[in-house]
């Protein structure tokens, strides 16, 4: 494999760099805390720089940024084989974040373990359960009301098992993270597939199912097969209408990679266009790497990011990481396995969309876009905010452009939403200003939440089914994503764009050389956006929505009804009977994208994230069906007739039949989370085929003890008939050696074989074998 080298760093970027105050030899024994909001939790540089020097000397090559990070957590530095894109790593996470439509299932198993506390310092986030539908404090409320159930539980059992709880209201969980544990050189996992944000800040933050967190919650190392590292050098600077303005450099390499290019690699970013970018848009950037399938993406540590740090109250950990900053950035000469080298000072703003992310069109040539693909020109509504564009800084050029629209008597022709990321960013543009201006311009701030952005929004000015436009700034725009409705044609874009072409009321609007005509009838253009970066008179906090976890837990109970229809206790899968499995009916042959969207919908089904035997009905409803082209539309082999994916599962396994799902490429990208592994399981699935998966999908497939098995030929993907039959030798099982796929077509032909990959190790074949990897951990525990 061709190697990039990063040669010459310093030479290169030390003249445009600030130079930081480090201390030579400085001790790194200090205490200083992970985050103001606990005691005791320690930011241990000096183990990770002792893990460092042991695997300095064993590879004796420089490092990339990811790298350091990675080997710095390694759970034994001395004897784990390293190996790019090959080994499994064994690490140990600094932290677990959970977001509230997760954090259901991952506590639910972690209380099977049995265990009276987690080991690693943990909190759970309110923001995927709040519906958009008439305005923030309005919407919080109902949502309150509504999910009483599900947040008493998660209140109760974070209390109980010592884990921190921020409470609907608080904001987003990558915002929060961002802004109140993330620190240069971690590494934390997140139940949610945007955790990358924190790389923002020179973290290295992965998104994972709920069974990895529960591994590190409960004190086990977590296993990452190596990732490549993908470089992307950034030069020159950015400026006007894509300055400082984070999305269209992600949206770029986006469009460069695709969903899937960057599977199974960290993005590092270096180069000295990386000193002209905030630390938020630093993060946003981060956030959307999720949308080329990166495991996850990161900066180098720099003074924006001692300013971030300052600015939120933790100057001590950004004094601490300039001690620790040889660590923080790469090795002169690191190698990277893929370069990509973007000139800033060329970039131009970007639109992707509709229906994936990774369909970059530049501003200029959008309109022409527009008309050759026959989109709704008409833009309905401008949607900003979310996890991934909600800073101070992108509000306040946000709200720049709508002043700017306002002083020529004009203002937002389209509908218009606005989504605080968090409750501090809420309070301080509230204190300064902006969010007064959205208010006259003509929005609707929403609750502190994910909303719009994961389909829940109550969308009420279309009908389902009519073909429609909407903008926004947000990270994912798959079909029916935002408002379950497949017509509505979602483009992703920066809040500056957003905001413009909500002025304009349609998608052939150009800012950058398109005029408006003001309420005077005179023709005008507007400004480019202007904005600070960090607010001036800091940040205002707003209301207190933290819940700390009480100093005596003994006497918390945590409750669940047997009668919910929204929490359910979990039973243990059954463990494998040793035998191959055969004469198994194809439940699904799935055509084209399926994401976890589609394999577990979102939306209004958030609400029975906690009952494994509810959320299931949604089970694939959304996967095209390659035999007719519909969605939730399967052969029943049983009865010859045809029913909804969920109906005919049950049908197999009332009648002690397992059966198989096969996929087409990228199958599980999206979100991570682990219920589109769980319900296949529970209904009785034992393996799904495609011809490549998406990485945190194919872990939590392993984790729930099914086989996610690809085509060594994904050509063979053809060969294979929606209604034939199967069997799979699951006695081959073996590291690194194929599995035989015997196909009995359905016209009576003859049978014949087809090999299968996998990447499964030693210690994954045991979860299969076990039923699932919480059965190994439950059977290990009583050794």
């Amino acid at each position: 494999m061709q190697k990039f080298a990063r040669l010459g760093r310093l030479g290169q970027s030390l003249v445009q760099r600030r130079q930081f105050a480090t201390v030579k030899d400085a001790s790194l024994s200090k205490k200083v805390e992970m985050t103001n909001w606990e005691k005791g939790h320690y930011i241990n540089y000096q183990k990770m720089s002792e893990n460092l020097g042991i695997v300095r000397q064993r590879l004796n090559r420089p490092l990339t940024f990811a790298e350091k990070i990675l080997y710095s957590h390694l759970d034994d530095p001395h004897n784990q084989d390293i190996e790019r894109g090959t080994s499994y790593l064994k690490l140990r996470p600094d932290r677990v974040a959970c977001q509230d439509a997760t954090a259901q299932m991952a506590i639910l198993q972690f209380m099977s373990a049995g265990l009276p506390s987690v080991a690693t310092p943990s909190t759970v986030h309110c923001d995927h359960l709040i519906e958009a539908q008439v305005g923030g404090s309005k919407d919080l409320a109902r949502a309150n009301d509504i999910n009483k159930e599900v947040y008493d539980f998660l209140s109760t059992s974070c209390a109980k098992y010592n884990i921190g709880f921020w409470r609907p209201g608080s904001g987003i969980i990558h915002q929060i993270v961002l802004e109140n544990y993330a620190f240069p050189g971690a590494l934390l996992i997140g139940t949610d597939s945007h955790t990358p944000n924190a790389g923002g800040l020179g973290m290295a933050a992965i998104g994972v199912g709920g069974a990895d967190a529960v591994d590190v919650m409960a004190g086990l190392p977590w296993e990452l097969k190596a990732p490549k590292v993908i470089g992307v050098k950034l030069t020159g600077e950015l400026s006007g209408w894509t300055a400082p303005k984070a999305p269209d450099i992600i949206l770029k390499v986006a469009g460069l990679l695709t969903v899937k290019g960057g599977t199974g690699a960290i993005v590092e970013y270096h180069g000295p266009g990386t000193e002209t970018l905030s630390a938020t848009g630093m993060a946003t950037i981060c956030n959307m790497g999720a949308e080329i399938g990166a495991t996850t993406s990161l900066f180098p540590f720099n003074d924006r990011m001692y300013d971030y740090l300052r600015a939120t109250k933790r100057q001590a950990i950004g004094d601490f990481a300039r001690e620790y900053n040889a660590e923080l950035h790469e090795d002169e000469g690191a190698e990277y396995d893929q370069l990509i080298e973007i000139n800033l000072s060329e970039l131009e703003p970007h639109i992707n969309g509709p229906f994936t992310p990774d369909l970059a069109t530049p501003i200029s040539k959008f309109k022409e876009a527009v008309k050759a693909n026959k989109w709704p020109e008409e833009l309905k509504v401008g949607l900003i905010g979310s996890c991934t564009n909600s800073s101070y800084e992108d509000m306040s050029r946000a709200a720049s452009i709508a002043e700017d629209a306002m002083s020529h008597g004009i203002k937002a022709k389209s509908l218009f939403t606005v989504t605080p990321g968090s409750e501090q960013i809420r309070a301080t543009i509230e204190r300064d200003g902006q969010l007064k201006t959205f208010e006259e311009f003509g929005g609707m701030v929403l609750a502190n939440a994910c909303g719009p952005c994961i389909g829940q929004w109550d969308r009420r000015d279309v009908k389902k089914g009519d073909p429609n436009s909407i903008i926004s700034s947000y990270n994912r725009n798959f079909t029916g994503r935002n408002d379950a409705n497949p017509a509505t044609h979602s483009f992703v874009t920066s809040p500056d764009l957003v905001v413009a072409m909500t002025i304009a009321g349609t998608l052939n609007f150009n800012p950058l050389t398109d005029t408006l005509k003001g309420k005077d009838g005179k023709e005008f253009k507007l400004k480019a956006p202007t904005g600070a970066g960090l607010p001036a008179n800091g940040y205002d906090p707003g209301q207190d929505t933290y819940q700390a976890p009480p100093e005596d837990r003994s006497s918390v109970n945590v409750a669940v009804s047997p009668t919910s229809d929204r929490l359910q206790l979990l039973e243990p899968f059954e463990a494998w009977n040793g035998k191959d499995a055969t004469n198994l009916p194809i439940l699904i042959k799935a055509q084209g994208k399926t994401t976890t969207d589609h394999i577990s919908m979102a939306g209004p089904w958030l609400k029975y994230r906690g009952h494994l035997d509810n959320i299931s009905n949604n089970m694939l409803i959304g996967a095209v069906n390659a035999e007719n082209g519909e969605a939730n539309k399967v052969k029943n082999n049983l009865t010859g007739g045809y029913g909804g994916v969920p109906d005919v599962a049950r049908e197999y396994k009332k009648n002690g039949i397992q059966w198989v799902v096969v996929g087409d490429w990228n199958y599980g990208e999206g979100s991570s989370r682990e219920h589109a592994a769980l319900e296949p399981r529970h209904l009785g699935g034992i393996a799904i085929i495609t011809r490549s998966f998406a990485r945190i999908h194919e872990t939590n497939l392993k984790k729930q003890g099914m086989l996610p098995l690809t085509f060594s030929n994904p050509e063979d993907y053809d060969k294979i008939g929606p209604n034939d039959t199967v069997d799979i030798k699951a006695t081959e099982l073996a590291v690194g050696k194929p599995i035989t796929l015997v196909i009995h077509p359905a016209d009576g032909g003859k049978d014949f074989d087809i090999p299968l990959s996998h990447t499964f190790n030693e210690g994954q074949i045991e979860w299969f074998k076990n039923g699932s990897a919480l059965n190994t951990m439950a059977k290990n525990a009583k050794k």
